[in-house]
């Protein structure tokens, strides 16, 4: 489900946003259904820590905003989507280039929904391997994304308003 506007300009042109381009990320496949997204990285002075490895936190910028992102897409503008909270786990140093792979079968879009039929909010979490050329895994990341239906969210939001 596509909707217009600021998502999808932000999807189309990811490769040239700011965070992405500073860390060298590259997006290098995107679906017209924002089901499927890889990203890679090389390793440059840019990036490189003081082991020579791919630094942390670039490691884990590759994997940040895209499942926030693709659950917005395929939800639709129906649905609140937030960036709720990530786990990272470092497995080797990350040398050469490194590349993360999303995916979102239409089973997980339909349980979300179905999750959000009797509750107020549904919060999935997502494991991404962000692997290096030979796919060994370099670092795991756990990414939790919170989901609810917009009128829910909005009516939370005024009830903590009206008691603050």
């Amino acid at each position: 489900m596509k909707s217009a506007g600021w998502r999808l300009r932000v999807l189309r042109r990811m490769h040239w946003w700011p965070p992405l381009l500073g860390a060298g990320i590259k997006v290098t496949r995107m679906d017209e259904d924002y089901r499927a997204i890889d990203v890679e990285m090389r390793l440059t002075r840019l990036n490189r820590n003081v082991m020579g490895s791919h630094f942390g936190g670039s490691l884990y910028s590759m994997t940040d905003p895209f499942y926030m992102l693709m659950l917005m897409e395929n939800l639709g503008r129906d649905y609140i989507v937030w960036d709720k909270a990530a786990t990272i786990r470092y497995k080797r140093p990350g040398i050469g280039t490194v590349r993360a792979e999303f995916r979102l079968p239409i089973e997980t879009t339909d349980e979300i929904r179905s999750a959000l039929e009797t509750a107020d909010r549904f919060e999935p979490v997502f494991l991404i391997e962000v692997k290096d050329k030979a796919g060994n895994v370099v670092a795991e990341v756990d990414k939790t994304i919170y989901c609810a239906k917009r009128t829910v969210h909005e009516a939370r939001k005024t009830l903590r308003g009206s008691t603050g």
